[in-house]
């Protein structure tokens, strides 16, 4: 249990500046764009456009007892998930590299770079999380459960902050990484149901699924936004596992691969 305790530890004793730190990369990220904070609305919205045309229009694919709204509720709810954990992977996986500057900082601890790049990458998500409420909200499809969806971005959130200590530090040495997880991003996106259901996989491949990482969080945030039920058991114990296993895993191999860090960066 202590063991992950510490990392809690160690982010909530620097919360301040990763806070203030991580308002001003965020406010420099749209500073440079023509649309501004107004990118924040329009690039969810545009990925849901894409996929909405292309699995409802092109495919034709259909969710039992589901209106067009409701359907493209259901593809919002699993976008957002992907959204959040594909910026939060592509940009937190060159975090220290992209910071030598602070590697030698004794203020700012460079465990916390990864974090704060990771919580800088919530902002689609969490735009995308807003406008799909208020969705709902004029479906009529708010439940008891709806508030279900702050557990699910936080469970989300840990792991994403795991994986970007793992892959952050492999980074430092092999940096052709960036290249490969951005062809496996693609891949876990394509793989992941987002806009079909799980009933059109074969039952057999089902269980392999679960080795997508945000698979679990994806159906989950379908079945509680959407649905208003609660997810399968193996989807709550996936989530719970795939955060706290790379949470813990990706705080001890992120602190033992720091003396690599000074003679590579």
């Amino acid at each position: 249990m202590s063991i992950f305790i510490e990392p809690i530890k160690q982010i909530y004793k620097y919360r301040r500046i990763v806070r203030s730190t991580a308002l001003i990369e965020i406010k420099k990220k749209y500073a440079g764009s023509a649309l501004g904070i107004i990118w924040m609305v329009v690039y969810p919205l545009l990925f849901l456009a894409t996929y909405a045309t292309v699995y409802g229009l092109v495919f034709k694919v259909r969710y039992p007892g589901l209106t067009t709204p409701e359907y493209v509720a259901v593809i919002f709810s699993g976008l957002i998930i992907f959204l959040g954990f594909n910026e939060s992977i592509v940009s937190g996986i060159q975090s220290v590299t992209s910071n030598s500057g602070l590697i030698k900082n004794t203020l700012f601890p460079i465990e916390m770079i990864p974090v704060r790049t990771v919580l800088c990458s919530q902002v689609t998500q969490i735009v995308g999380s807003i406008m799909l409420l208020v969705l709902l909200l004029v479906l009529k499809r708010w439940t008891m459960l709806t508030p279900l969806i702050i557990i699910i971005m936080s469970l989300e959130i840990l792991m994403e902050i795991g994986l970007t200590w793992i892959l952050s530090s492999i980074n430092v040495i092999m940096k052709d990484l960036q290249n490969i997880i951005g062809l496996l991003m693609l891949l876990i996106m394509m793989a992941s149901p987002i806009a079909y259901p799980v009933s059109m996989i074969p039952e057999s491949m089902r269980v392999y699924m679960v080795i997508n990482p945000v698979y679990c969080f994806i159906i989950a945030n379908q079945e509680i936004m959407v649905y208003g039920a609660i997810p399968e058991r193996y989807i709550i114990v996936g989530m719970l596992v795939w955060s706290l296993f790379f949470f813990v895993v990706g705080y001890v191999f992120f602190n033992k691969m720091k003396r690599a860090f000074i003679d590579n960066v």
